[in-house]
């Protein structure tokens, strides 16, 4: 008895991510779906050849990740965010956007949208995986090798309003994070850089995410530059 009660505590049932995938071009979005079926813990479960589908689909199916594309008929993915996960949505979906623009004004515009990250259309199978894992964790990936060329291009162009102010002074040990964010570093990279441990390093990002108002890592890593946190090269 002892001993089926404990195999039972020790089996946990794989939690399968479910995925909608919304591109304009029907082979983009067949190899989107092979790709991401072929993981174990990953299930396509709709997909959608256009924004206002793509919005339509994910309110009815309300999946753990959206994947969709800038630039799509009817509505493009900054819309579909803003409706999907912008600051006014009660219950926002996590999305992650996927183009072949990585110095492109509707990037940009997706993340201040509420998109949990953004990926290149050329980053390859294994960063896309990692983005539907890091966006249904809560979590937010931009991909490492366009993270700083994209955020300091449109810290230089912005205009309007001055960057927002943290409602409480940030510590020593939370500028440190900060810019490690902005790299693109994961939480388990950040740990291992500033020599701490991952529930510490998870700590720093949650008061960075209060002190700043913002919503995930994109948010913080584009205040980063805004703020000239990081130096351009």
């Amino acid at each position: 008895m002892d001993h089926h009660c404990r195999a039972a505590q020790e089996w946990h049932p794989q939690v399968t991510i479910r995925v909608i995938v919304a591109d304009d071009q029907p082979l983009i979005r067949t190899g989107l779906k092979m790709i991401l079926d072929a993981q174990p813990d990953i299930e396509v479960v709709g997909e959608a050849a256009d924004g206002r589908e793509a919005v339509d689909l994910a309110r009815k199916l309300r999946p753990d990740v959206c994947l969709f594309d800038i630039r799509m008929p009817n509505m493009d993915g900054i819309e579909a965010t803003q409706q999907l996960a912008g600051p006014d949505v009660d219950d926002p979906l996590a999305i992650v956007i996927i183009t072949t623009f990585d110095l492109d004004e509707y990037v940009h515009g997706a993340l201040k949208a509420g998109a949990r990250g953004f990926l290149l259309k050329d980053a390859g199978p294994e960063l896309l995986v990692q983005a539907i894992h890091a966006a249904a964790s809560g979590d937010a990936l931009i991909a490492p090798n366009v993270t700083a060329r994209l955020l300091a291009t449109f810290s230089e162009k912005r205009t309007g309003a001055p960057p927002v102010q943290p409602i409480q002074p940030l510590t020593d040990r939370e500028e440190e994070v900060l810019v490690t964010v902005a790299r693109g570093l994961t939480n388990a990279e950040i740990a291992h850089e500033l020599h701490m441990s991952l529930s510490t390093a998870k700590t720093h990002l949650a008061s960075l995410m209060a002190k700043l108002g913002a919503r995930n890592r994109v948010e913080i890593a584009m205040w980063a530059y805004e703020t000239d946190r990081i130096k351009r090269g």
